[in-house]
């Protein structure tokens, strides 16, 4: 009888999701043409080393960036922070909490930000700089629930607000994240799907639109000081839909490999496959491996590497270091670095 309940809420989410995948089925890349793609950066050192393969296998406080319903697998509380080194000397932080109500599930919160330094305002009269700077701003906040509707089977929500700022200007959004998890009758095997940053647009205001224009040119003496505001295009969010499969090996108690599999639909770029690996020794070290964005048209790079070092100290308490590293093809390469706690 749970299997059978498990397998219906499945499909339904499978068939609903695959459904609302095809209004955005597009021989167009679409790069570019959405709001906040800070969301799109992936988050988490271990996931990023296994090649963004993470959606069937997520299992700590990232689940909430990958898939929500993989933060039912967490125990006691945890907490990890997130460092990414990104593109043009940009760096993200991810901080991600999460704590385990027993039979009522798992909370957690997630808070995304972004440092693009100081930039030089310029004007078509002083393109060299006019001794002003600004800066801009990514900014994400969640709260997560997850619980384990059978033994086989849980779910996952992360409704979400989304800020981004822009010198004197600023535009929100709110946006859901579900996912679900099913571990199979076949022994290691489970198969995942979760839809991302499902929301509103986003449009940018404020005091950076403010414009002074003349109503009349053609006359003489009257106010052509006249405030006015110009009006900005709404974007849509970089909504992902995900689907994967993994499969966990356990040689015994403390060395196992899982392999997993995901295929991504973005609405703002080409679908893909991203496939990736763990090893975990000793229960100590992990070595990961991965390849992201397969079959992607015009993608740059997409080799992943990592490796990840885990403690228990002190009875309970649980410490992790993971650090990957993935190659982006002309653009170099990008490093991510993430510090757990666990008790």
């Amino acid at each position: 009888m749970k299997n059978k309940f498990n397998i219906t809420i499945l499909l339904i989410f499978f068939t609903a999701s695959a459904t609302f995948a095809q209004l955005f089925v597009s021989d167009v890349s679409k790069k570019g043409t959405t709001a906040a793609p800070f969301l799109s950066i992936a988050q988490g050192a271990r996931a990023t080393a296994m090649g963004s393969a993470f959606v069937s296998v997520s299992d700590d406080q990232s689940a909430m960036f990958w898939n929500p319903a993989g933060l039912a697998k967490t125990s006691g509380f945890g907490i990890i922070f997130d460092h990414t080194k990104w593109l043009a000397d940009v760096s993200y932080n991810y901080l991600a909490a999460s704590y385990n109500l027993g039979d009522l599930g798992v909370i957690g919160m997630s808070f995304t930000t972004s440092n693009y330094g100081e930039m030089n305002v310029t004007t078509i009269e002083e393109p060299n700089g006019t001794g002003e700077t600004f800066s801009a701003r990514d900014v994400s906040f969640s709260l997560a629930y997850a619980i384990n509707l059978t033994d086989n089977f849980c779910i996952g929500f992360n409704p979400k607000v989304v800020y981004q700022s822009l010198w004197k200007m600023g535009a929100t959004a709110f946006a859901m994240d579900i996912g679900v998890q099913y571990r199979t009758p076949f022994a290691g095997i489970i198969l995942a799907a979760a839809i991302t940053n499902f929301g509103t647009k986003m449009q940018l205001s404020g005091n950076s639109n403010l414009i002074l224009v003349d109503l009349d040119l053609t006359s003489g003496g009257n106010n052509d000081q006249i405030p006015a505001y110009l009006e900005t295009q709404s974007w849509s969010l970089p909504l992902n839909f995900r689907v994967g499969l993994g499969y966990t090996a356990e040689f015994n108690e403390q060395n196992k490999l899982t392999v997993a599999v995901d295929a991504m639909h973005p609405s703002d770029n080409y679908e893909c496959v991203n496939i990736g690996g763990e090893y975990l020794f000793m229960n100590l070290i992990a070595l990961r491996g991965g390849y992201s964005s397969l079959f992607q048209k015009d993608a740059e790079g997409g080799l992943t590497l990592g490796v990840g070092v885990k403690q228990e100290v002190l009875g309970n308490l649980g410490l992790r270091f993971d650090y990957a590293y993935q190659d982006f093809g002309r653009l170099k390469d990008i490093q991510k670095f993430t510090v757990g706690i666990t008790f």
